[in-house]
C-alpha cells in the first residue's frame, strides 16, 4: 500500500530504488500501463486500485496526463489518447527499426497475404516493434508495443534460442507482464528441446501454443556482427492455413525477408550518422553582402 504521499513501497525481496530514482515518473508510467484493450476507460477509483496509488495521487497524475495531451475525460472515466503512441514510437524511430523493416515486411505480406511482424525480447516477453497486418480476425489483437510471453511465440523462441544457459535462466525467471495465460506450459526438458530444435534449423514454429487459432513461423534478424537483434514472423489462422503451407510456402519467403532486413540493418549500422548543419558563409562573402546596396 502507498504511504500518505502516495509513494509505493520498495519491491519485496529486492533493493529499493536508488537516490536518483524519480518516483513521480514511475507512478505516471504505472498509470499509463493500467489501461489496456480490455479496459480502455478507467475511473479514478479503478486507476488507484490498479496502480496501488492513493486516489489524490492518481487524480493529480491523470490531470497532468490530460494537460499534456496523453489522456482525456470521456463518459465513464478517463481514456488514453493516440499521443501515447509517441512514447513507444520514440524507441522504434531511434533504432530505425521501422524504416529498415517496413519495405521488406510489406513485400512479404504481399507475397503471403498474411500478417508479418518484428519483435524484440524484453525480459520473458516479446514486444512488437514493427508490423504490417492484413484484416483477419484472430484470437489476440496485436499492435506495435504489444507484448506476449516469449516462450509460446515463434518470435520469442527465435530470440530465446540465442541466449546462453545462464542468460536464458535469468530471462525466464522474470514474470511476464503481458497479462496473457498461454496454452503451452512446457517442462524444462520440453523447453530445452524446443529451443535446441530452433538453433539447429534456424527458424521457429508455434502451433496454437499461445492461444487457440494462432499459428506462426519466425526467423532471426542479425546485425553486422551476426548477433540476433530481432525476429520477424508470418502469422496465420490455424483454421485456414495448415502447417504444411506455412512451412513449405511461407517459410522460404520469410527467410529471404529476414536475410534482406539483416543486410539492410548491417548497412545502416555501418553508415556514419551525422547531423548536417548549415555551413557559415565565408568572411569574404559576408563582407561583399554587407557592401551591396
Amino acid at each position: 500500500m502507498p504511504d500518505r504521499q502516495g509513494r509505493l513501497p520498495a519491491p519485496a525481496g529486492g533493493p529499493g530504488p536508488g537516490p536518483d530514482f524519480i518516483e513521480a515518473i514511475a507512478r505516471g508510467l504505472d498509470v499509463i500501463k493500467a489501461f489496456s484493450p480490455a479496459r480502455p476507460v478507467l475511473s479514478l477509483s479503478e486507476v488507484a486500485a490498479a496502480t496501488g496509488l492513493a486516489r489524490p495521487t492518481a487524480r493529480r497524475i491523470l490531470l497532468t496526463l490530460e494537460e499534456l495531451g496523453y489522456a482525456r475525460t470521456v463518459a465513464g472515466g478517463v481514456s488514453l489518447t493516440p499521443r501515447v503512441l509517441e512514447l513507444g514510437m520514440a524507441y522504434v524511430r531511434s533504432m530505425s527499426l521501422w524504416d529498415v523493416a517496413r519495405p521488406h515486411l510489406e513485400r512479404l505480406v504481399q507475397q503471403t497475404h498474411e500478417s508479418s511482424s518484428m519483435a524484440q525480447l524484453d525480459g520473458s516477453d516479446i514486444v512488437y516493434v514493427a508490423r504490417v497486418a492484413v484484416p483477419k480476425i484472430i484470437a489476440l489483437s496485436v499492435d506495435i508495443g504489444t507484448r506476449f510471453p516469449a516462450l509460446q511465440t515463434s518470435l520469442g523462441k527465435v530470440l530465446l534460442a540465442e541466449l546462453g544457459r545462464d542468460a536464458l535462466t535469468a530471462v525466464l525467471a522474470e514474470p511476464s507482464r503481458s497479462g496473457i495465460a498461454p496454452r503451452w506450459r512446457p517442462t524444462k526438458a520440453e523447453r530445452d528441446a524446443a529451443l535446441r530444435e530452433v538453433r539447429l534449423q534456424g527458424w521457429a514454429l508455434t502451433d496454437e501454443q499461445l492461444a487457440a487459432g494462432i499459428r506462426s513461423i519466425a526467423a532471426p534478424v542479425r546485425d553486422g556482427a551476426g548477433q540476433v537483434v530481432a525476429a520477424v514472423n508470418v502469422t496465420v489462422h490455424a483454421a485456414e492455413t495448415p502447417v504444411s503451407v506455412l512451412v513449405q510456402q511461407h517459410l522460404p519467403r520469410l527467410l529471404a525477408a529476414a536475410a534482406q532486413i539483416s543486410t539492410d540493418w548491417a548497412v545502416h549500422q555501418s553508415a556514419p550518422h551525422t547531423v548536417l548543419r548549415p555551413v557559415a558563409d565565408p568572411p569574404a562573402r559576408v563582407a561583399r553582402a554587407r557592401r551591396a546596396p
